[in-house]
């Protein structure tokens, strides 16, 4: 799970720069900070309780049961997970029996993604990469499945080239499935306390796009564990589902399954409570609103 859509409420703002503050600098620097900032992270998350790497959490905890039904069966199948971070999900589809890739931009994580599946006895493989440049580094091998999301498509700055990477890299009759934090709970923020009287979640963030890159100087990672030690500036960019799906269509695939669901794997805000499955969800004293979104996609 890669993300930075689910830290702290405490966490400092996306957002524009301040008054005062030079011009931030262009795409391929802004990519560039959020490749140091994962570098950085990673040593905290290896080390988190919230990724269980210990042996507290299974790589099936990530997943949805929905997920598993969508997908199909995986065993014999070349599956590649785009955006992969520790692997932690990659790590389900090996224990599934596919041919598992996994591809990051962070050379720490890959480092560390190897590293846990060498001990685990795992037999996947990790290229470091950053998504756009995935067919350069994959060569001429291709995919029955690529899989991405839970807090990655926040950090691509261009969808159209997202979207024409994966299709690219997807065999005929391949499929593309992603699961995501849905705009509607990037756009979510908590009430201050000081205002008791006022609904606890109000929509506080942009669900679309349009401001451009949007800075983070978080000192902090959405896991437990010490500040960064370096590179605490992130960018991340909105993108609405709509702008999602007109990438994918764009790109020559067929769309079979959008969803949306009112779970999280972790819970995000403090009244959420269990649903049942593992994962979590806001009290029926809430409003059902879709926190992730699920989208489906086959190459003809």
């Amino acid at each position: 799970m890669t993300t930075e859509q689910n830290e702290s409420t405490d966490r400092a703002p996306l957002g524009p720069p301040p008054a005062g503050r030079p011009e931030e600098p262009g795409t391929p620097e802004m990519v560039r900070a959020n490749e140091a900032n994962w570098d950085a992270r990673t040593p905290v998350h290896v080390a988190s309780a919230f990724y269980g790497l210990d042996g507290s959490r299974r790589a099936e905890d990530w997943f949805a049961p929905f997920e598993w039904g969508d997908l199909g069966a995986l065993a014999g199948r070349d599956v590649l997970h785009l955006q992969c971070h520790l692997g932690t999900e990659t790590a389900a589809f090996a224990d599934r029996g596919a041919r598992a890739v996994g591809l990051d931009f962070s050379t720490e994580a890959v480092a560390q993604a190897r590293r846990l599946a060498a001990e685990a006895g795992r037999e996947m493989e990790f290229v470091r990469s950053d998504v756009y440049r995935a067919v350069e580094a994959l060569g001429d091998r291709r995919f029955d499945v690529i899989y991405t999301g839970k807090g990655a498509v926040c950090y691509l700055p261009d969808l159209a080239a997202w979207a024409d990477t994966v299709a690219e890299l997807l065999r005929p009759g391949g499929t593309f499935y992603l699961v995501e934090f849905h705009p509607l709970l990037n756009a979510l923020g908590p009430t201050p306390p000081a205002d008791p009287d006022t609904p606890p979640l109000l929509l506080r963030h942009d669900y679309l796009a349009g401001r451009g890159a949007l800075r983070s100087d978080a000192p902090t990672t959405y896991t437990d564990g010490p500040p960064l030690a370096s590179a605490a500036t992130s960018y991340e960019w909105r993108h609405g589902v709509g702008e999602v799906v007109s990438a994918v269509l764009g790109a020559g695939l067929s769309v079979q399954l959008l969803r949306e669901t009112e779970v999280l794997p972790w819970p995000r805000f403090p009244s959420m409570v269990p649903d049942g499955n593992g994962w979590w969800r806001l009290p029926d004293t809430e409003p059902i609103i879709p926190l992730m979104y699920a989208l489906k996609a086959v190459k003809p």
